[in-house]
């Protein structure tokens, strides 16, 4: 077979596969225009789906080897904190009355919480008339990626209890607040971000490598999710969230003025 020959049966092959490819997408047989058409169409496509995958991953791991902002804290001087069991209390000695605040760390709800009614509430605290008991939970600990996030921040909040910079260290991690299904901010961060805040005894930085509050923060979630009075009305049925607020052991609803209706 010459060469001519050959050329011919190779672009009569090419051509028989290229009405091949236009019937299978529906393109009329020999419709070039349309063939380049869907061709440019797959190259748009592929590109978009790589560009997601390479945005995506970007995002999960945007808190990669990042320092957690500290915020400027709105506290006020002679506002104590007390850690007890898996709770830590903040306010003035004598305030009249308190408040149960119960939070994940990862929760977009729980930050949105905190920027909606801090004002009002750090005003009530640094006025001597509130003292707020925050229970820190691990109820989103299998939505960061790597698992893990909801307990470490937990555990890290409680060690920085324990060095009265749990205030400092709550606000830092809602201002910054990964996303969830994202990484989270692992111990080394964790740790830098005490340090940032003023902690300086060793035994904050042990605490969070040995996670030495984990069961406590796991027991305590236990009970509380199953808590009766905790109870709320999601539309499925009763359950438990967070974040959810209890005055006096009442659930009450994080409506705009709330803190107006229950605290006066």
């Amino acid at each position: 077979m010459g060469g001519a020959e050959r050329n011919a049966r190779k672009r009569k092959q090419q051509e028989t596969a290229a009405r091949s490819v236009a019937q299978a997408r529906g393109v009329a047989g020999g419709d070039k225009k349309k063939v380049v058409a869907i061709t440019v169409a797959v190259i748009v496509l592929a590109a978009l789906v790589i560009g997601g995958v390479i945005w995506t991953t970007s995002s999960k791991n945007s808190t990669e080897g990042k320092d957690i902002a500290v915020p400027t804290g709105t506290w006020a001087p002679g506002v104590v904190e007390k850690r007890d069991g898996a709770v830590v209390s903040a306010g003035k000695p004598g305030a009249a009355k308190t408040i149960d605040v119960y939070a994940d760390f990862l929760c977009p709800i729980c930050k949105q919480f905190e920027e909606t009614f801090k004002d009002k509430l750090h005003e009530q605290v640094n006025n001597g008339t509130l003292t707020i008991r925050y229970h820190m939970l691990p109820m989103l600990n299998q939505r960061s990626d790597p698992p893990g996030y909801s307990m470490d921040s937990a555990n890290a909040s409680l060690a920085a209890a324990d060095a009265g910079k749990f205030l400092a260290f709550h606000d830092a991690l809602f201002k910054d607040q990964p996303q969830e299904g994202a990484r989270g901010f692992d111990k080394a961060q964790l740790i830098k971000l005490g340090q940032d805040v003023g902690i300086t005894d060793p035994a904050f930085v042990t605490a969070i490598n040995t996670g030495v509050y984990e069961q406590q923060i796991q027991d305590a979630y236990k009970k509380i999710s199953t808590d009766p009075s905790l109870q709320q009305d999601f539309g499925s049925g009763p359950g438990f969230g967070t974040p959810t607020v209890a005055v006096n052991g009442q659930v009450v609803k994080l409506e705009q003025d709330w803190v107006e209706k229950t605290l006066g």
